[in-house]
């Protein structure tokens, strides 16, 4: 009877040896190809952990599939907390200083607030595996990582404007917006960019790189130009005539609204398109730590950035072929996309005299 018990267990012991094994290689083959060793692991601490929060500044609406996506995919949960650019940043940071730390993730268009939140220690380094698919002004030091590329343009009434008096380049808006003063008066728009993370971005990056940035803010002046906190605000004085042009809007979101707008238009200039990118980065002292590894990583992968593609935020690689990436969006814009690097140059007007200095310089501008 002890050779009959033994010979069961033995059997038992082989069929639960075989089963594990067959789990455990079923198990590996969730890790996408390519990943390193030891990844599946790291699915199965995230899936421990069961959730990831996302402190953002991107609408819902917009990273839906994505979310959708990673949930279905990994079993994991999203808190998705849409708190603006500037909310975003002054949530990290007071809870880091109060010791209870609740985002994992951190994903904001405004790109200096994002550079500033890695120099000052509150996000942590993670070697993402799809660093090799991105290009390489889109990873800083494998902290802080861009997972978009969208254009800053134009949007303007098509029954007040049509698109072949529309100016071609940079210099030619100012002369445009200067020729037509008594047309324009009252009428354009732009970000404020005391009120907008965006808006500080799109103007300081234009002071870094175009010599004739304070001309086009002169000129905006001269016009009477109107400011707002948001794109969407701006989009909706234009499409109701109220304004007949706004200028430095996200052009991410305008290629989505002529779709549904007939009287809006959008507009690049063909030698200078600069493009901003939401940047993503994992929290110092992420409550969930694996989750937001995986998250990032899923949105970097050819999967998740086709999934933001499909939502209207373009892709920062280039084998992604639904909706716009990077080559294709060149193409669109007329072939002068200047993507903003991820390094420590969006800094520069960050330091509190220098930018101090820019929003005065602004107001005198704009004659306020």
């Amino acid at each position: 009877m002890n050779k009959h018990v033994s010979g069961r267990s033995m059997a038992f012991a082989v069929t639960t040896a075989i089963m594990t094994t067959f789990a455990a290689q079923a198990f590996a083959q969730e890790a996408p190809a390519g990943y390193p060793d030891g990844y599946a692991d790291l699915i199965a601490a995230a899936k421990k952990e069961g959730t990831v929060s996302i402190y953002t500044s991107t609408d819902a609406a917009q990273s839906q599939r994505l979310q959708d996506a990673f949930t279905k995919k990994y079993g994991v949960s999203i808190a998705y907390n849409d708190l603006g650019t500037n909310g975003a940043y002054n949530q990290v940071i007071s809870e880091a200083a109060a010791g209870q730390t609740t985002a994992d993730v951190v994903w904001s268009s405004a790109m200096d607030l994002q550079m500033t939140l890695v120099q000052d220690g509150y996000a942590s380094e993670y070697a993402s595996p799809e660093i090799a698919n991105l290009p390489a002004w889109a990873n800083y030091k494998d902290t802080l990582y861009a997972t978009t590329v969208e254009p800053i343009g134009v949007i303007y009434n098509t029954k007040a404007l049509s698109e072949d008096k529309l100016p071609k380049t940079y210099a030619d808006m100012i002369a445009f917006l200067k020729d037509n003063k008594a047309e324009l008066q009252g009428k354009v728009a732009t970000f404020d960019p005391e009120k907008s993370g965006s808006g500080f971005l799109h103007h300081s990056n234009d002071a870094r790189n175009r010599s004739d940035f304070w001309d086009l803010a002169k000129a905006m002046g001269d016009d009477g130009a109107k400011i707002y906190s948001s794109s969407g605000g701006m989009k909706e004085t234009v499409v109701s005539g109220e304004n007949v042009i706004a200028i430095n809007i996200i052009g991410s979101y305008a290629l989505d609204w002529v779709k549904e707008s007939p009287n809006l238009g959008v507009h690049f200039a063909t030698d200078y398109t600069p493009a901003f990118s939401r940047l993503a980065l994992i929290t110092k002292d992420a409550p969930h730590p694996n989750a937001a590894k995986l998250f990032v990583d899923f949105m970097l992968s050819k999967e998740g950035q086709s999934l933001l593609a499909e939502g209207g935020l373009p892709s920062v690689r280039e084998d992604v072929t639904a909706g716009l990436n990077v080559k294709t969006l060149n193409e669109r814009v007329g072939g002068g996309l200047k993507p903003i690097a991820v390094d420590e140059g969006v800094l520069e007007y960050m330091d509190q005299m220098k930018r101090v200095q820019f929003l005065n310089d602004w107001k005198a501008a704009l004659g306020r």
